[in-house]
């Protein structure tokens, strides 16, 4: 597998640009990491306040310069203020496989943006990363998400102990 993201690789869609997380986003950050509506289908911790949210940028960002992991920022085209993230993570050469996280502002749900950036960033996964298996964990009650992932050729393996569900796409 290929994992290296210097320089940081820009995606884009029709109306998308994925691009790195900046300190300027912890406005944003801080509304995805503790929006009840978010967070009610994620395993994490509410963010309590604007430093978490500086924190959690600067953890990310460090990650990518170490080649843990892959996080990008969705912004519109047309406005650089971010309305979600998609990431690779869990990043296993030796299996060749990432796990895929994603989350969008309740705002700009039901638009099509996921499904543009999960399609890109997938695409990213296996033809430059050259992952061979992309896994993807959804809770049972998110319903958008596993019709998202159903939709994009992920096929539901199991129900893991923590009781989310197990997604994989292979290349």
């Amino acid at each position: 597998m290929q994992i290296h993201f210097k320089p940081f690789p820009d995606l884009y869609t029709e109306r998308l640009q994925l691009r790195q997380l900046a300190l300027s986003d912890e406005h944003e950050i801080y509304v995805m990491r503790s929006d009840p509506r978010i967070i009610q289908y994620l395993d994490r911790p509410e963010a309590k306040d604007l430093e978490a949210a500086r924190q959690f940028i600067q953890n990310i960002n460090a990650g990518i310069a170490a080649n843990q992991a892959i996080y990008w920022a969705i912004a519109l085209k047309d406005n650089p203020a971010l309305i979600g993230t998609i990431c690779m993570w869990n990043i296993a050469p030796e299996k060749s496989s990432v796990e895929l996280g994603y989350a969008l502002h309740p705002d700009f749900q039901g638009k099509g943006y996921m499904q543009e950036a999960l399609v890109k960033v997938v695409d990213y996964g296996f033809a430059v990363m050259k992952a061979q298996i992309i896994d993807a964990f959804s809770h049972p009650e998110n319903v958008s998400s596993i019709r998202l992932l159903q939709k994009n050729n992920f096929i539901y393996r199991e129900k893991e102990a923590g009781g989310f569900l197990k997604f994989t796409r292979s290349n």
